[in-house]
């Protein structure tokens, strides 16, 4: 199911004003530098923050709409959200945690837990397991929940580069079986041109559909594979 988002809310510095169609089973990466609005885009998709005006409909079930005073509350929404520092319960077990969702099964948090490679760890607490471990944790639960949309706010941006370049190879290769829109945030350029179906680069609260091609550093003639991402930049329907 497609997810359409038309919202207006005004920030300190600029008014954040976005309008975009994410389709349905696509992975969508919002781009930007930091402070442009793109955690504030999140939290109101998810509900847990409200636009001055706005609409947003997931399929025929709309979520937002301030001029009918229509809001439905983040935990009727069925979406699963990772921040980036990972806020897991720390008395609880890793398995606990994948599972701290209402109505998770069982079969399904022992399946992610495999899937993660974190079943071992299944016992053990939150502080005695590594961050990317703690990570693939929470991606677990948000998944647990069986979401019909998966928001992901700059997940590995906590981590070296090595668990990053990992859990950004294990993601990718897990939106192929996803059966729901994925919107991943993130402002390294090449995390979103591996990661990306479509992208929607945010500047000061507005769509900017130059801002990769100034952001990119020139390209080197020997790797056409990146030269033709930046002259053919995969963007998000948006106005």
């Amino acid at each position: 199911m497609n997810l359409q988002i038309r919202i207006r809310k005004p920030l300190p510095h600029f008014e954040l004003s976005i309008d975009v169609n994410c389709p349905a089973e696509t992975m969508t990466v919002i781009i930007g530098p930091s402070g442009a609005g793109k955690t504030t885009l999140m939290r109101i998709i998810a509900g847990l923050d409200e636009p001055a005006e706005g609409f947003i409909q997931f399929g025929d079930e709309v979520w937002l709409d301030t001029k009918r005073r229509i809001f439905l509350p983040p935990q009727k929404r069925r979406l699963g959200y990772v921040f980036q520092d990972y806020p897991l319960f720390p008395h609880l077990s890793i398995h606990d945690n994948a599972a701290f969702a209402a109505g998770a099964r069982k079969d399904i948090v022992q399946k992610l837990l495999e899937r993660f490679g974190i079943r071992h760890l299944q016992d053990r607490k939150p502080d005695a397991v590594s961050g990317g471990e703690r990570q693939r944790c929470a991606i677990c639960q948000a998944l647990a929940r069986e979401p019909r949309l998966l928001l992901l706010d700059e997940p590995f941006s906590a981590l070296d580069v090595f668990t990053r370049r990992d859990l950004r190879d294990e993601l990718r290769n897990l939106k192929e079986e996803l059966r729901m829109p994925v919107i991943y945030v993130t402002h390294d350029v090449n995390e979103a041109l591996y990661l990306a179906d479509d992208l929607l680069p945010i500047v000061e609260g507005r769509v900017d559909r130059e801002w990769m091609q100034r952001s990119i550093v020139r390209v080197d003639d020997a790797r056409p594979e990146r030269a033709k991402a930046v002259r053919e930049p995969r963007l998000s329907l948006a106005y």
